[in-house]
């Protein structure tokens, strides 16, 4: 089966868009967490931040800022989460990479991004800052 975010972006396939360029298309989730919950996807398929090139990744966060700008400005937010599930152990329901911004209001009762995950290392923090080092 071809990827559903493909099909958006193509407009094969109808979705509540709310932004495009060249490069990316943002739209409202059909299961949206809040009021202007929108997914931002690379026009080109790609299934994880790792499979685009170093300049893709400017155009696709340019892409967020502008939306960001939109829904704060139209829905009046008090504030945002912005993040993406990277691989189906985080959560990636589909393989094709899409940023979720997701407005926040005062008193919506939502958490940070820290409620995520509780899974503290077993070595220090300098321990893994030296592993991550030793292969840059």
């Amino acid at each position: 089966m071809e990827c559903i975010f493909c099909k958006i972006a193509r407009k094969e396939i109808p979705a509540q868009v709310i932004y495009e360029d060249m490069h990316a298309v943002g739209f409202l989730d059909r299961d949206p967490r809040a009021a202007g919950h929108t997914l931002i996807v690379p026009n080109r398929h790609a299934e994880t931040i790792l499979d685009l090139q170093g300049g893709e990744v400017g155009t696709l966060f340019s892409a967020v800022r502008e939306i960001t700008a939109l829904l704060k400005k139209s829905l009046h937010a008090d504030g945002f989460t912005i993040g993406i599930n990277h691989g189906v152990v985080a959560g990636q329901a589909v393989s094709h990479l899409h940023v979720h911004v997701i407005p926040r209001f005062m008193g919506d009762h939502g958490t940070s991004i820290h409620a995520v995950i509780t899974n503290p290392p077993a070595e220090s923090v300098e321990a893994i800052a030296k592993k991550i080092m030793a292969l840059n």
